[in-house]
């Protein structure tokens, strides 16, 4: 059994005092790779036109859809099967459906990877589902091929319908197939250009973009990183491939104190969402708000019973709003109003236009 002096006690009691203060405090560091990008390392969009047969009759409706039969038409031609005219505008074809086809092509792919790919209906076909997508070439923005899908697809859904009636779980008009297309060809990218390698900082900001200059030439050496703008970080990187590799990965990983942006306030009027950051401050003003109701009691035209239209319009007191310094001032102020989302969203137009609310107002 061991005892422990008072010594060690108060010893451990001043520790504790210490890191208490920090555990309370939220990290605020992110890495350099979640605030910038690397200029030149991107995705590329990849789209194609193709066919999905094996449909269960949820396939095209020919006559709607004419370019259904055009592109089968094709397609047996180039395998050996000759349709008049005529013949090709015969075809039923319940369990074939016309697609488009979209991939993402990450950076630095090579012939050979595969990628998913999504597959989505283009006519008026009912489902996808069991269908198998045909080979299709799939071509990037300069109308060069860059790789081929083929594969089952898998929709993420059900359906059935009978006598009129219907009833579907999920979209079954669009499906994925994963690792359903070969890449053909590689887009060369270059990390780097002329010593110096670009991040772009996902949101310009002149302060956070010093930040990154001041925590890269920290972790290297004094001059490594210099900010061209408020977006644009250059630094000086070893012209070894293999270093210039290790280098960046290394700087990918360097934590970096974002700035905290310009007072904003989000507006979605169509779900009735209200976001704001914590810089969003309130000065003293006087709101009254009432709303408007109107009720309608159906008559009976058959008789000609008028119906019954009232309109209501509820008590919009002027209440006092008190400064609000912080975010929490301002949430307690704003619901000291009693207002809906919706009606909040006219409320603070108001105040932004009296001068009331310290913020941008942004509507999505």
């Amino acid at each position: 059994m061991k005892i422990f002096s008072g010594n060690w006690f108060r010893q451990a009691a001043i520790v504790t005092a210490c890191l208490l203060p920090l555990c309370g405090q939220p990290a605020l560091a992110e890495r350099l790779k979640d605030l910038a990008s690397i200029q030149g390392v991107r995705n590329n969009q990849l789209i194609g036109y193709g066919i999905v047969v094996g449909l269960d009759s949820t396939g095209d409706q020919t006559t709607q859809t004419p370019f259904t039969t055009q592109a089968m038409g094709n397609m047996l031609s180039q395998l050996g099967v000759n349709l008049t005219a005529e013949q090709a505008t015969k075809l039923q074809l319940k369990n074939v459906a016309a697609v488009m086809i979209t991939a993402v092509m990450p950076p630095f792919s090579k012939p050979g990877q595969n990628i998913d790919i999504t597959v989505s209906s283009m006519g008026n076909a009912k489902s996808l589902r069991g269908g198998t997508l045909l080979m299709t070439p799939l071509k990037g923005a300069d109308g060069q091929i860059y790789a081929m899908a083929q594969g089952n697809v898998l929709v993420g859904g059900v359906g059935a319908s009978s006598g009129g009636s219907k009833i579907a779980v999920n979209h079954l008009s669009a499906g994925r197939i994963p690792a359903g297309a070969t890449i053909e060809r590689d887009i060369q990218t270059a990390v780097g250009q002329g010593g110096f390698v670009h991040f772009e900082l996902v949101n310009a900001d002149f302060a956070t973009a010093q930040n990154v200059v001041e925590a890269i030439n920290r972790a290297t050496s004094p001059g490594t990183a210099r900010a061209v703008d408020g977006r644009r970080i250059a630094v000086r990187a070893p012209d070894d491939i293999d270093d210039r590799v290790a280098f960046l990965g290394r700087i990918e990983n360097l934590d970096v104190k974002p700035a905290i942006g310009s007072a904003l306030v989000v507006i979605n009027p169509r779900t009735g969402s209200v976001v704001m950051n914590q810089k969003v401050t309130l000065d003293p003003c006087a709101v009254a708000h009432g709303s408007l109701s109107v009720v309608v009691d159906g008559g009976n035209p058959a008789t000609g019973q008028p119906a019954d239209i009232q309109v209501k319009q509820g008590n919009g007191s002027l209440m006092n709003l008190k400064a609000g310094a912080n975010l929490a001032d301002v949430v307690k102020a704003l619901n000291a109003l009693g207002a809906n989302p919706l009606d909040l969203l006219a409320i603070l137009q108001a105040m932004k236009a009296a001068g009331a609310l310290r913020a941008e107002l942004e509507v999505i």
